[in-house]
């Protein structure tokens, strides 16, 4: 299965409506899908310089088209991401879906008899996708799912004749997997009802007799199975009883052996044979100390490739498979990797390839003659992308020591050029909490650094992914404010830079990172300007119990059991709303009214809140979007609304 990983940093989400009640606000209006409150009319020098840093897009590899035509891609041309096809390299961008929301998949049936293939679509950024099928023939869609339940993770039979999938349709809690046929598709069969974590199909074995399942429990815990439809059985074939990941991704050849990825008595995750008969494996990247992210093979299952995530960045390694022997791909940029995808039936992968100064586009890497090929070129808005800033990788010391040694948080730093001294810094904190930011384009980031004038800086605090597992566990629990202090000490490394102005420092973040900005505005009220949270956690405890069910166990894994009474009584105690009168700088509130994984009301009472203490609080809500913003129109409006803010009160001296 293509990005592994990705898929499961981007898949704890809950379903959870609310109907947002506004609370006292002075200025309220509505502009298209969007209500602002206490938001003030944005000028028009804002809207007229911001608007080349919007007009830029990016591209996601989906497929490869049947019969060597192309690839399928996706990409934005109108107000959502859309899929294309591409004949060629440089070629134009056929789009082929016309949707009021963003399409994602887009797999195409390995079978000749179906001339289609199967993608989804949610409504309103609400995460409960559709599994859609669309005939090549007549350039029709049909909905196969339910329309009610929770679907994804595809992965086709190699004979293409049937599809797995995984569904909450059952109890609309659990994740289980099923079976379609294509010769009717809608009747899908259950194969896995377990419940207890998120289950998936990584992979068919050759004869497509069975199936590699993984069962996610949590970043530090997933266990891998075999699914046997000869004998409808389900047989672990890790060992239970070891906090570790193990993750089945793919058959060998022969189908005899796994090829999977596991941090079982190891720092971080390798890549590794197992071997199914004896129940061994040996590690293939045991001098590789960094993680293993996607794994793929060729349809032979004679060569694969995988990335590794060198402190931030990805480098690509190819693999024969008949050896096990790899090697580092070469003549590819310092940049992020993703969407790795073998040609059916060429020694050649594509892949998607994004770095700081050029946003995500096609490429394809050719076995033999080790070139690449770019295949789409994204528009930038006739920007210079030269100018855009490139990021500095530092470490800071922080409140702890390790191994003897006061521990380093590493982070990155974006400067606009020309300006020595008196830099406003504003502080950007990754979601998760099990996230890790990894340097990618960003017209955002280059936007406030090189209009604004803003320095940057993104810490990748404990907690973080992409560091080993024991670093990831550091603010688990009863240590969740150990990572708040970690800004804390990032803003004394600030202070102490002389090219920084210490009186104008912000912060910003994304759920999780939401979380961070609400606790560091009260625990470094002092030493912050302004604040801005965007879908981010208020209150653990009221987020716990209004997160869905299939959702909780996961994240109490990370953030604590609320129904415990001492536990319950510290997430109260660390929550931001149980410390509104500790804020008194300016705050920017950014919500999805359908956001499936933190609730609206996680914002809504931390509105209401500040408000009653006469606080300032600026809030946006956008009525058809989820959690973060996926409209180019509602993405727009944010990004004004944000530059507004920042100038408002950071810039200001």
């Amino acid at each position: 299965m293509k990005n592994f990983n990705l898929l499961f940093k981007t898949l704890f989400i809950s379903l959870s409506f609310t109907i947002f009640n506004t609370v006292d606000a002075q200025n309220r209006r509505e502009v298209g899908n969007m209500i602002m409150e206490d938001i003030p009319e944005i000028p028009e020098e804002i809207k007229s310089r911001i608007q080349q840093y919007q007009n830029t897009r990016s591209a996601s590899f989906a497929d490869w088209l049947p019969d060597d035509k192309g690839i399928l891609i996706t990409t934005r041309f109108g107000n959502t991401a859309q899929l294309h096809k591409v004949a060629q390299p440089e070629g134009a961008r056929n789009q082929i879906t016309f949707f009021d929301e963003p399409v994602t998949d887009g797999l195409f049936s390995p079978s000749k008899d179906h001339n289609g293939f199967l993608y989804t679509k949610d409504a309103g950024g609400n995460e409960f996708s559709q599994i859609y099928w669309y005939n090549i023939n007549n350039s029709q869609s049909e909905m196969l799912s339910d329309g009610v339940s929770r679907n994804f993770a595809i992965a086709w039979s190699n004979d293409g004749k049937k599809f797995s999938f995984t569904s909450t349709r059952r109890n609309k809690k659990d994740n289980d997997i099923y079976v379609s046929n294509m010769s009717s598709p809608k009747d899908a069969s259950i194969v896995v009802d377990k419940g207890n974590g998120y289950w998936v199909v990584t992979d068919w074995s050759p004869d497509d007799n069975q199936l590699t399942v993984i069962q996610y429990l949590s970043i530090n815990k997933s266990n891998s199975y075999i699914f046997d439809f000869s004998k409808n059985e389900l047989k672990q074939i890790n060992d239970n009883n070891k906090e570790a990941v193990f993750r089945s991704l793919a058959w060998n050849q022969g189908g005899g052996k796994l090829y999977v990825i596991t941090n079982e008595g190891e720092e971080f995750d390798k890549l590794a044979e197992y071997d199914i008969k004896s129940g061994k494996y040996n590690y293939i990247t045991k001098d590789i100390n960094w993680d293993v992210d996607e794994f793929v093979t060729n349809k032979a299952r004679t060569k694969g490739a995988f990335t590794v995530n060198e402190n931030g960045f990805s480098q690509l390694y190819l693999i024969d498979l008949l050896s096990n022997k790899y090697e580092k791909a070469t003549n590819l940029p310092i940049s992020q990797i993703s969407g790795l995808k073998f040609h059916p039936s060429q020694d050649k992968i594509g892949m998607v390839i994004n770095s700081t100064n050029t946003p995500g586009d096609i490429y394809v890497y050719d076995l033999k003659t080790k070139e690449t090929v770019r295949w789409t070129y994204s528009e930038v808005g006739g920007l210079n992308m030269e100018n855009f800033p490139k990021p500095e990788l530092i470490e800071f010391e922080t409140f702890d020591e390790v191994d003897g040694h006061i521990r380093k948080i590493p982070a990155f730093v974006f400067k606009p050029t020309g300006i020595k001294d008196n830099l406003p810094v504003l502080i950007s904190i990754h979601g998760g909490p099990e996230g890790q930011y990894k340097p990618r384009f960003s017209s955002g980031y280059a936007h406030l650094v090189n209009e604004l004038g803003i320095a940057i800086v993104v810490p990748n605090v404990r907690g973080s992914s992409g560091y080993g597992k024991t670093y990831v566990k550091l603010d688990n629990g009863y240590n969740r404010e150990h990572s708040v202090k970690d800004i804390g000490k990032l803003i004394e490394w600030i202070e102490k830079q002389p090219e920084y102005d210490a009186s104008r420092i912000a912060v910003i973040g994304g759920s999780y990172g939401g979380y961070m900005v609400l606790s560091s505005m009260f625990n470094f009220n002092d030493k912050l300007k302004c604040g801005i949270d965007i879908v981010g956690i208020s209150n653990f405890v009221t987020f716990l119990e209004n997160t869905e069910e299939y959702r909780r166990d996961l994240r109490r894994a990370e953030y604590g059991d609320e129904r415990d009474p001492k536990m319950r009584k510290f997430l109260t105690s660390i929550s931001p709303t149980a410390h509104v009168d500790k804020i008194t700088k300016p705050l920017f509130v950014i919500q999805g009214a359908n956001d499936p994984r933190v609730p609206a009301s996680e914002s809504e009472q931390m509105v209401k809140k500040i408000r009653e203490n006469n606080g300032i609080v600026w809030y946006m809500l956008a009525k058809d979007e989820g959690h973060g913003f996926k409209k180019k129109e509602n993405q727009d409006r944010m990004t004004e609304a944000v530059a507004l803010f920042l100038k408002e009160n950071l810039l200001n001296k």
